[in-house]
């Protein structure tokens, strides 16, 4: 390709894929649809000034390239930054790629909807007012190729569904959510889907009846799912160097200092076969396990090759939604087991709140503060579980829930979802043991 002199750097990625929706609504066909996709994004960078451009269709890259640096080199002559150098990778290897036993493209459509009425039955248990399930599969080929002569290309299936049941009664609502994803068909075959739908539509009854509790500080047992969240959102973004560089993070200038419990291990390992794997990343540098926290100190920011370079670290955490402009994003990220019994955390807590689940909430990576949703929650009493709760939230500073942290459990579970951030969603998998922590906030009435 010949480009213009002023490009210091060009990258392209090629996206083809597929996906299938299928989305009943109280049991009826909502929708029914199939996508196919083929496009490009393609970067270039002059001095420091990057300059993006994406295609769909018949993909001419190097009309691409062009497009690409022109609007690179406008910007650079326009508004001159300083300029950007990027860190080195070598070429990436693709390994050890998620195998997947029953390929969807296999089973008919029908079979996928008579699945999908038989999850809709068994979640609309006795109490149950409507019902949605969900049903998501998609398959793409990722080809990456840079100036620098790096190349790589590989091929993922994403397989997965979600149930909700909602539940009224005398104005009130309450939900039941459950959602599973993997690399293949098998999904359906590893997870008891149907016991899983039955599972919603119960918890959304169960919470009609429960009472919202009285909220305060107190010590509290947070579940795998909620543990998580907290892990990815609180810890996971203010970890993303680009965020770093903006000034919008807690984390700013605390690599090597204690920041937390020495209990704590915070991880992000794109290498796991969970729903945020890549064998290497939008810039085409190898995947890799980074650990954020190690034993309750700071030890890493996640990098994109621009980051590493002005930071000092290893990219290999640049994503990018389809042929989007590739930002620092998490992947896989959890909290590492540790050796408590749940048991043990009851004893510990002793008088204080189980909180299990999520239902979204807010965080400020610049000033360190949260606020979480749990689905629901259960009063702790002398050591053991007593009575079911509902709206329940966590909320605090991040640093100061990270100390907090009195035992980590041994019991590590992953749940899959998407993230979203510059615009764009990215599949992600959180996870965490059970914690226990000594003093939170927690709202309730």
């Amino acid at each position: 390709m010949t480009i213009m002199q002023d490009i210091k750097f060009y990258d392209c990625r090629v996206i083809e894929g597929s996906s299938t929706s299928i989305i009943l609504d109280n049991g009826k066909i909502e929708e029914l649809s199939r996508n196919f996709t083929r496009g490009a994004g393609v970067r270039a960078l002059c001095g420091g000034s990057w300059g993006y451009t994406s295609v769909e269709g018949e993909i001419d890259l190097k009309q691409g390239v062009e497009a690409a640096s022109e609007l690179a080199i406008s910007m650079n002559a326009s508004t001159p930054k300083e300029d950007v150098e990027l860190a080195a990778i070598n070429p990436p290897k693709v390994k050890n790629l998620p195998e997947v036993r029953i390929d969807p493209r296999d089973v008919s459509i029908e079979e996928k909807v008579d699945l999908l009425k038989s999850i809709e039955t068994h979640a609309k248990v006795k109490g149950i007012n409507s019902t949605k399930v969900m049903y998501l599969e998609s398959e793409f080929k990722v080809g990456y190729r840079s100036s620098d002569g790096i190349e790589g290309a590989y091929e993922l299936m994403n397989v997965g569904f979600a149930v909700s049941a909602v539940a009224s009664e005398n104005g009130v609502y309450q939900a039941g959510r459950e959602s599973r994803f993997g690399y293949g068909y098998e999904v359906f075959e590893k997870e008891n889907v149907l016991e899983l739908a039955g599972k919603a539509g119960n918890t959304a009854i169960e919470l009609l009846k429960a009472k919202t509790p009285k909220g305060g500080e107190m010590p509290v047992v947070l579940d795998q799912e909620l543990a998580g969240v907290f892990a990815h959102e609180a810890v996971g973004h203010a970890a993303e160097a680009d965020l770093v560089l903006e000034g919008d993070s807690i984390l700013e200038n605390r690599i090597g200092e204690h920041i937390a419990s020495p209990l704590v291990t915070i991880i992000d390992d794109p290498t796991l076969h969970e729903f945020g794997y890549y064998p290497f990343d939008a810039e085409g540098a190898q995947s890799k396990k980074t650990e954020i926290i190690k034993n309750g100190v700071f030890n890493s920011y996640l990098h994109s090759r621009e980051t590493a370079a002005k930071l000092g670290g290893t990219p290999g955490n640049c994503r990018a939604q389809g042929y989007s402009m590739p930002v620092v994003r998490m992947s896989n990220t959890f909290i590492d087991n540790g050796d408590a019994r749940f048991e043990e955390m009851l004893e510990e807590v002793k008088d204080g709140m189980y909180l299990i689940g999520s239902r979204g909430g807010q965080v400020n990576t610049g000033e360190g503060i949260f606020q979480f949703n749990a689905e629901k929650g259960y009063l702790i009493r002398n050591g053991e579980l007593s009575e079911l709760v509902r709206d329940v939230s966590l909320s605090g500073k991040t640093l100061e829930i990270l100390n907090h942290v009195a035992l980590v459990g041994n019991d590590l579970k992953m749940t899959a979802g998407r993230c979203g951030k510059a615009g764009q969603l990215v599949s992600v998998s959180d996870g965490s043991p059970h914690l226990a922590i000594s003093k939170a906030l927690v709202g309730g009435a």
